[in-house]
């Protein structure tokens, strides 16, 4: 019996030490890893500070100028449409005129051409019947 608790025991020994052998694996894979993220930030800062942040300046740059030419357009864009919503009033006021122009101008001389005619049809009916 005394050997096979020989035997336990180093197997328990042989078993703690690879324990605390991969605890420090553990640890030293830990470690590493975080020098490892350390170095990535770093290269990934680096890199913003060479790369990203010129240009979002020059983006940022473009955006500006595209609001101005937005802005600009639509400025424009309702003068042109101002322009031409008084220019059509203007035409109707204008064609509105003319009608009512035409309309007293020739109102006499339809007048007129219809007075003939009921006098030709009055003519006309009484010779008929006589």
């Amino acid at each position: 019996m005394a050997g096979e608790l020989a035997t336990t025991n180093l197997l328990l020994g042989i078993m703690a030490a690879v324990s605390v052998l991969e605890g420090l694996v553990i640890i030293g894979v830990a470690i590493g890893g975080f020098m490892a993220y350390k170095k990535v930030m770093e290269v990934v800062n680096g890199i913003e500070a060479r790369q990203v942040a010129p240009a979002m300046v020059k983006v940022n740059a473009i955006l500006e100028d595209v609001r101005a030419v937005s802005a600009k357009v639509k400025d424009e864009t309702e003068r042109v449409d101002y322009a031409i919503h008084s220019t059509m009033d203007r035409i109707d006021n204008t064609a509105d005129r003319v009608r009512s122009n035409v309309r007293a101008k020739t109102s006499r001389f339809v007048g007129l051409i219809r007075g003939l005619r009921v006098a030709i049809e009055g003519m006309l009916h009484s010779e008929a019947r006589t």
